[in-house]
């Protein structure tokens, strides 16, 4: 279907984002994000600077533009062991070598949203992180009130497992954030408190019940870090390492 805001049938291929993209990468970030990014961040991910990326174009895009962005998505690769939702996963630690997929910055021009841009750009991260044979997760964060990239992420299956209180500082307002995790190679959030209560009962029959209560006795004299997160049903700590960082600091579908 026709995209209202165009003049013609867009034809939308992919490709890695190159050193010639870098103006139209910095003016459409800076179209879409309420944060200015450092000049260093667009050197690297046109250089694929410990940065990779994929970016869209329109084939049929007047004018000799048809090689333009008109959208992108950037992503790093961090150790397990060394990110901030390790507690969200369930992997060998003695593996040092694990690794995750986390989504920098997401955006699509605004003639060109409501093409499917956005879910495709994801899937080719979602194609690269599978790709890896140590990767465990894709996740991203999304500011609180980005309700079109929330909606996006659910489609896609990301989980929302945790929401972030005052996670971004921009102009001088504190906004909230989620968590969202999309599981890979086998990766898979740690034991539930359902499924605790499930091991429990086992337990109990194969006759452990003494270690069982023993358990459960020391769980419930821990303080309780959960809260419910209202909009995905997930359990979400209340307590967190704030990031103030301007680069993937919003993750956003624009």
């Amino acid at each position: 279907m026709l995209n209202l805001k165009l003049s013609h049938n867009p034809l939308i291929q992919y490709r890695p984002i190159r050193t010639s993209d870098l103006e139209v990468l910095e003016k459409i970030h800076g179209d879409l994000f309420p944060i200015r990014y450092e000049s260093e961040f667009f050197q690297n991910v046109v250089n694929g600077r410990d940065i990779v990326s994929w970016g869209a174009v329109d084939r049929n895009r007047p004018n000799g533009q048809s090689d333009e962005l008109i959208g992108f998505v950037t992503a790093r690769t961090v150790l397990a062991k060394d990110s901030d939702i390790e507690e969200f996963l369930r992997y060998d630690s003695s593996r040092s070598e694990q690794t995750l997929i986390y989504i920098l910055t997401l955006g699509v021009a605004d003639s060109y949203r409501n093409l499917g841009i956005a879910s495709s750009l994801i899937r080719e991260v979602i194609k690269y992180a599978s790709n890896i044979p140590t990767c465990r997760a894709v996740y991203l964060h999304v500011i609180s009130y980005n309700n079109p990239a929330i909606y996006l992420y659910k489609k896609m299956s990301f989980q929302c497992v945790r929401r972030l209180s005052a996670f971004y500082f921009i102009n001088g307002q504190h906004y909230d954030a989620y968590l969202f995790i999309y599981y890979v190679n086998g990766g898979r959030s740690p034991c539930s408190p359902l499924e605790l209560i499930k091991l429990l009962v086992i337990s109990a029959k194969s006759g452990f019940k003494t270690v069982a209560a023993k358990l459960w006795r020391k769980e419930e004299r821990k303080p309780s870090k959960w809260s419910k997160c209202k909009d995905s049903g997930s359990l979400l700590p209340t307590k967190h390492n704030k990031r103030m960082s301007t680069e993937g600091a919003l993750s956003q579908f624009v």
